[in-house]
């Protein structure tokens, strides 16, 4: 029997906590991007990191094994829709933190007027309301690739894909409450003629 495998933290923290012009470019992507933590920011950045390392790997050297890996790298880009087809391999340094923030769930959900902000998307994620094809996504960072991205669609389940459910609801309680205030009017008339 062994020990519980400790899972690794998938991205890596600042190196000084207190850095003022950092800090403000974070507020300003987590209120432009409806994120809940720093973190997700912090994830996306190393996700980022990664690719640019692989690259400048590839460029350094040339080989058989290193031109079917860039292959690989580039097929993968231009699926996430951060590159084009045509693109080398070079063009994976130009790729910058936004690009990435682009193609998660929660800003295409929002982009492809699902929702009406981005914590709606987001809300709308979380509580399984949004589909890729078959598939109930409860990720909003999920990245989705060029090929899914047409699939993007409120379940059929959920009462949210009926376009009249957002005017209808405010409608209802209105009424519910006049005939609510209407009842009460009219007991204290009945109490009034009742005491004279």
């Amino acid at each position: 029997m062994g020990d519980i495998k400790r899972q690794k933290k998938k991205y890596s923290t600042p190196r000084h906590p207190w850095q003022k012009d950092r800090i403000l470019a974070e507020k300003e992507l987590i209120t432009k991007y409806g994120l809940r933590r720093k973190y997700e920011i912090w994830k996306m950045n190393s996700i980022l990191k990664n690719f640019s390392d692989q690259a400048k790997k590839l460029t350094s050297e040339k080989t058989r094994q290193v031109e079917i890996e860039t292959g690989q790298l580039l097929k993968k880009l231009s699926g996430l829709g951060l590159l084009e087809k045509n693109a080398k391999i070079a063009d994976v340094l130009s790729i910058t933190l936004n690009d990435i923030m682009g193609r998660r769930l929660q800003t295409l959900v929002f982009k492809k007027s699902l929702a009406k902000s981005v914590l709606q998307a987001r809300q709308f994620i979380v509580h399984r309301h949004v589909t890729i094809g078959d598939k109930t996504i409860t990720t909003p960072s999920y990245l989705v690739p060029l090929h899914e991205e047409s699939l993007i669609q409120f379940t059929s389940s959920s009462s949210l894909s009926s376009p009249s459910h957002a005017e209808r609801l405010p409608e209802e309680k209105k009424a519910k409450k006049k005939e609510a205030e209407g009842g009460k009017a009219r007991k204290k008339t009945k109490e009034k003629t009742a005491e004279k």
